[in-house]
């Protein structure tokens, strides 16, 4: 069901370039670790969400979390690079952007959270800087920096670093040869570090791999949190029915189209539940073009009756619902499956919100004394 890996041959064939991108990576890190590159760090709390790997670990779905659980007492900014956006520099996202422009993911964010201030720039510092000069009024308690781990510039006041359960980051390897960002000691920059993606009935056994795996220090938080599958919702309600609910999905011929870096949690939940599911995979972050939506069209048009639906990611939906050339049966097929981040344990919810909650009070009355 997923896209073709590379072979363990070719990946050792990769090893020579791996240890000369390891040496890189490394020579730029201890330039920061020995403050001959700079960081900078400001009088509001940065909370970085990250990863040691390239995509799909879930960091989307936490930003969210972390938007709604600290929305009701603080303003909230997230900033974002805007992967693979059209336009340059600092941009304000707006509802009514397009994906194109900003990014799917921060288009997605403010359009769930619309009173949210979310921003594109591949500056983070310039961006900070920027955001710290709206008006005392409008300016965020907050800043949540999205995809920020490896960005060293920025000195967060608290780093949460994911990692996908289902590729392990201590047996990976770094790219080429693996899909490591940076070598796995980055994790010492965490405060917190969350196992994503992990089945609800997860085993003891597979909480001492990960703990006995990532190997944290004392002072380290360790969570581990799994999606949650929301409500299928009409990518265009105007021309569709009610949303249908996943066990709806059982008899239907269901056609999944995804442009995300890694489906196979997504695969996996829905082979459980639909007999006939069709799959279309696309890279992460994927423009679709007329072609694509052609080549959807014909895998559609392979099951003869009228019980089908196309289903995709909240993300793939983002750039989806602007395109230009859906006809209006497909928009008629078209849903999305939200998704939401849950933990595996109910205490450990609480203790993460109380540890979030509090940094970010301490760190607004510490810098309050500071000035005094």
């Amino acid at each position: 069901m997923e896209k073709d890996k590379p072979s363990a041959e070719i990946r050792r064939s990769m090893s020579p370039l791996a240890w000369l991108y390891g040496l890189g990576v490394n020579f730029r890190n201890t330039l920061f670790d020995k403050k001959i590159l700079k960081q900078k760090r400001f009088d509001i709390p940065v909370i970085c969400v990250g990863n040691l790997t390239v995509g799909g670990t879930g960091k989307t779905p936490h930003i969210e979390y972390l938007v709604g659980l600290l929305s009701p007492a603080y303003k909230v900014a997230v900033l974002s690079r805007g992967y693979k956006r059209k336009s340059n520099g600092f941009v304000i996202v707006d509802a009514g952007s397009k994906a194109q422009n900003v990014g799917d993911e921060p288009l997605q964010i403010k359009q769930k959270f619309p009173e949210t201030l979310v921003v594109v720039d591949k500056n983070r510092v310039s961006a900070i800087r920027k955001i710290l000069s709206i008006e005392k009024e409008e300016r965020p308690d907050v800043i949540l920096l999205d995809d920020g781990f490896q960005h060293r510039y920025v000195q967060p006041s608290l780093s949460i670093l994911l990692v996908d359960s289902n590729r392990p980051v201590f047996e990976d390897r770094l790219l080429p040869a693996g899909s490591l960002r940076e070598p796995l000691q980055g994790k010492e920059r965490a405060s917190i570090v969350i196992v994503t993606k992990c089945d609800q009935d997860m085993q003891p056994l597979d909480f001492r791999i990960y703990t006995n795996g990532l190997n944290l220090y004392a002072h380290q938080q360790l969570y581990f949190t799994g999606l949650d599958y929301g409500v299928i919702t009409p990518l265009f309600p105007e021309l569709q029915g009610k949303p249908l609910e996943v066990q709806e999905l059982r008899k239907k011929h269901v056609f999944l189209v995804t442009g995300v870096a890694f489906p196979k949690p997504l695969v996996d939940k829905l082979e459980q539940i639909i007999y006939d599911l069709y799959t279309k995979f696309f890279p992460d972050h994927h423009s679709f073009k007329e072609k694509d939506i052609q080549a959807i069209r014909e895998l559609v048009d392979t099951a003869d009756d009228n019980n089908r639906i196309i289903l995709t990611t909240e993300k793939d939906a983002v750039r989806l619902r602007t395109l230009p050339y859906l006809d209006e049966e497909m928009k008629k097929m078209l849903y999305y499956i939200p998704v939401r981040v849950s933990f595996i344990d109910e205490k450990e919810q609480e203790q993460f919100n109380d540890n979030i909650l509090e940094h970010v009070r301490n760190y607004q009355t510490n810098g309050r004394l500071s000035k005094e």
